[in-house]
């Protein structure tokens, strides 16, 4: 695109700004300034500065347009951030902000930027869930609510579940989030809802086709696969387990594979969708830890690892995929790494790393994020890199209570502590521009 070196005189609230056509243009097509430009990029003709008045704070706008000079972010002592990044907003340069905040989150260079605090327990209720979205949000469970908080880490309408217990929630995309709880299905118990106000778009449905196939009472642990598909751990009438399968677009069941015939499969902890593979992986801790893939288009289900022919895997209390290995990593008690090879049937778990035996152990939890893996125990998260996926550091605020759930996203990671209603929020500084 061209983008003519012109001068350009901005009036912001009384203040006189000079900038060039070049700088202003370097907000994007879809931000305010954008909108001052022609579909050729030209700001004005004959020549002459034109002047164009903005009727908004001068004190943020003289940071905002350093931004879009230079590339860096520096918000003076006496300026508010919130303010700044309302301002932004509006500018429609939040992108830029957050670009120049903090870079792409890697574990080995991350730092505490910030806590959430401040929100009390619901009817004795401390947060039980979290989750990152694409862009840097995050959501927590707390009993029968859902509270919602955007990148600037101000908290949104909570949603309210009509005091039934949430089981799971998730986003669809930077503006939808999916809550199961504990209703049931034929009375809304799964909805999709609007990240910013806390409204109910839609309540997923058991459609009249398999109502009789699949009479499903509640729906629990949640994931996401491709077309539009949502899997959720459910239960019928009879306490038999199954995966439905919802439409996001339409809010229908679509399928439902029973699992009545395999009592040890109750309700799955974690559910994955495997890109490439057309598969689902289960992870079920209880009566006895099971991992099962699931393949769609031949309904068929493949049990890669079992309690009672696996050594130790009884000690399995999280498990993720490792795609570009083909692999699944599991996490055990004391922190104990063990990978097996999602492609073979007679797989075993290969341990490989073990931590010296620890006391009040709680919440082991995985997360894979760009070539690198997470796991947290205790009152801190490890991160592994390489190969062999040796522990290369840690993160941890401070020692205290435990990290029941933590969750990356929008180059953040979310750690959300037991029983003191905290969230630490985790970034990987900006290289400086030079």
């Amino acid at each position: 695109m061209g983008t003519p070196k012109d001068k350009v005189k901005l009036n912001v609230g009384g203040k006189m700004f000079e900038t060039t056509a070049t700088t202003l243009a370097g907000a994007g097509r879809n931000s305010f300034f954008g909108a001052m430009f022609d579909e050729n990029w030209n700001l004005h003709s004959d020549g002459e500065i034109t002047e164009h008045f903005i009727d908004r704070n001068p004190k943020h706008f003289g940071v905002l347009l350093d931004l879009l000079r230079t590339g860096e972010l520096d918000i003076p002592p006496k300026i508010d951030k919130k303010l700044l990044y309302r301002e932004a907003k509006y500018y429609g340069i939040l992108d830029h902000v957050r670009s120049a905040k903090w870079g792409p989150f890697n574990g080995n260079r991350a730092r505490l930027a910030q806590s959430i605090t401040g929100w009390s327990a619901s009817d004795g209720e401390v947060g039980q869930t979290i989750r990152a979205s694409p862009s840097g949000w995050c959501c927590v469970t707390q009993g029968s609510v859902v509270r919602v908080y955007d990148w600037m880490l101000e908290e949104h309408p909570i949603i309210h579940i009509e005091h039934n217990k949430v089981n799971d929630v998730g986003w669809v995309d930077s503006e939808s989030i999916v809550v199961s709880s504990d209703e049931k299905l034929a009375s809304g118990g799964m909805g999709l809802f609007n990240a910013s106000t806390g409204e109910l778009r839609y309540k997923f449905q058991v459609t009249d086709k398999l109502r009789t196939l699949a009479p499903l009472v509640t729906a629990s642990t949640l994931g996401f696969g491709s077309d539009n598909k949502l899997f959720s751990s459910c239960e019928n009438a009879d306490g038999y387990p199954g995966i439905g399968i919802w439409d996001l677009v339409t809010g229908k069941l679509i399928d439902f594979r029973s699992l009545a015939r395999h009592h040890s499969l109750r309700k799955a902890t974690r559910l994955q969708w495997l890109p490439g593979y057309n598969c689902l992986m289960a992870l079920y801790l209880y009566p006895k830890v099971d991992i099962v893939l699931f393949e769609y288009q031949q309904n068929a289900m493949c049990q890669l690892l079992a309690e009672d022919q696996n050594k130790h895997s009884s000690t399995i209390r999280d498990a993720i995929v490792i795609g570009e290995s083909s692999s699944i990593c599991v996490l055990g008690l004391n922190e104990c790494l063990g990978f097996l090879d999602f492609r073979r049937t007679d797989t075993s778990v290969n341990w490989r790393y073990k931590k010296d035996s620890s006391s009040g152990l709680c919440f082991p939890k995985l997360a894979f994020h760009k070539g690198q893996l997470f796991s947290s125990l205790n009152d801190s998260i490890s991160v592994y890199c390489g190969s062999d996926w040796l522990p290369t550091s840690q993160l941890r605020k401070s020692p205290g209570d435990p990290i029941c759930d933590f969750s990356i996203g929008g180059d953040r990671l979310f750690a959300l502590h037991k029983d003191e209603n905290v969230v630490d929020v985790w970034e990987t500084p900006r290289p400086p521009v030079i």
